[in-house]
């Protein structure tokens, strides 16, 4: 590869990452290019950390012939079998010796050493070629430091050494664009993650001015489970996060599920907030949530009685109105979230549900925005602490709960 063809496909890579392409894109490009130059590459592959909460990484694999593959994404595991696996890999060694690239002939590496060479023997190809492109310290992501990519080929005798030094002048400028491009995706992870998926998502795009709120009218969920507090004094403590952890995952995906927003984790307790094109609709979308909640929670809880662990249910508040939606805290730790008296009220109604022992109140603003209240029916009027009127409070009619758990 002379000069000018490095130039132009150093110039697209930094022009692609620049431009935010996706990891396919880019790896797609490049091996197009390589080839274009005269690298003999033939496969590729490349790794780079997520930072999510359950992958630990996306892998993307390039065949000459079929393009990009689409993206493994690799759970996160200490299987001892995956870490047995793992210290064969030639990636591995690189680790272990502090080096950068490992050039093996495919067909003088013993299949024993990793399942690879097994497969890219059958393939054809003649020599495997493993690069790691490393971060400085400052610049870590998550658990990984690098860029893993490998690169093979099956023209006879392997790469030629023109080839492996074209590899190491070009993948770091590959490997830069890429991490360019996984840094986005992170941020937006860990945004949606750790502050909810609208929220998230106003941050990402620059809501981020201390002070600044939106008001907005909306169907507000406050949630925790039954009991928790005696349970977690009874529960071995390695039980403890695993049970949180499965209740969780059961309101947190019907909320998702119904187009509900979760913006905060309280322990045992769940605040999100439905919006929609008219109160009417945010409410119903809030019920269905609840519905999906309860049936999720049912399901787990066969599978805890199963397993002997700990079981529970949850108590749910429902309420609408006007709150304000956005940054407030201090300069250094702010939290993107809903504030206002109407907050207030929905966890005075949550509070509610263990003195009427009703696993589900709705307030009368609630039920009012729904317009046809034939599912919910009246437990009286209540003095909520702290707001200064009574009002009815309902939930659901015993005889559509009993007809649904039947069904």
């Amino acid at each position: 590869m002379n000069d000018a063809e490095f130039a132009k496909i150093a110039a697209w890579i930094a022009e692609r990452g620049l431009a935010g392409s996706s990891e396919k894109a880019m790896l797609l490009g490049f091996c197009e290019r390589l080839r274009g130059a005269g690298v003999s590459v033939a496969r590729a592959s490349l790794f780079v950390d997520t930072l999510h909460p359950t992958y630990e990484g996306r892998l993307f694999h390039w065949r000459s012939g079929e393009g990009v593959r689409p993206p493994v994404e690799y759970p996160r595991t200490r299987d001892a079998d995956a870490l047995a696996n793992w210290r064969r890999s030639p990636f591995y060694r690189l680790i272990e010796t502090g080096g950068s690239l490992l050039r093996m002939p495919v067909s003088e590496t013993p299949i024993e050493i990793h399942p690879i060479y097994k497969e890219l023997r059958e393939a054809g190809m003649t020599e495997f070629v493993a690069m790691i492109c490393r971060f400085a310290a400052e610049s870590v992501i998550g658990e990984m430091d690098c860029v893993y990519s490998s690169w093979s080929t099956d023209r006879q005798g392997g790469f030629e050494d023109e080839e492996i030094a074209d590899l190491e002048r070009l993948v770091p400028v590959l490997a830069l664009a890429v991490k360019s491009t996984s840094l986005a995706r992170i941020a937006k992870t860990l945004v949606e993650t750790y502050l909810g998926r609208d929220a998230g998502q106003r941050v990402i795009t620059g809501s981020i001015e201390r002070g600044v709120a939106d008001r907005i009218e909306a169907a507000l969920w406050f949630s925790d489970l039954h009991d928790y507090t005696r349970i977690s004094d009874i529960a071995a403590p390695g039980q403890i996060i695993p049970f949180l952890n499965d209740y969780a995952e059961a309101v947190i995906s019907a909320i998702h599920e119904e187009g509900g927003d979760v913006l905060k984790l309280l322990g045992d307790g769940t605040l999100a907030i439905f919006t929609g094109e008219d109160r009417k609709a945010a409410c119903r979308a809030a019920l269905a949530a609840a519905s999906r909640a309860r049936d999720s929670v049912a399901m787990l809880n066969r599978r805890r009685s199963a397993e002997e662990l700990p079981t529970t249910s949850i108590y749910l508040g429902l309420h609408f109105g006007e709150v304000f939606f956005g940054n407030i805290g201090s300069k250094e730790r702010l939290d993107f979230t809903v504030v206002g008296p109407a907050v207030n009220e929905a966890s005075r109604i949550l509070s509610l549900c263990r003195s009427v022992d009703q696993p589900l109140l709705v307030s009368s603003a609630f039920a009012d925005a729904i317009e046809e209240k034939g599912d919910l029916v009246s437990v009286g009027r209540y003095a909520l602490r702290g707001v200064g009127r009574a009002q009815d409070l309902f939930t659901l009619d015993p005889q559509l709960e009993d007809t649904a758990t039947k069904d």
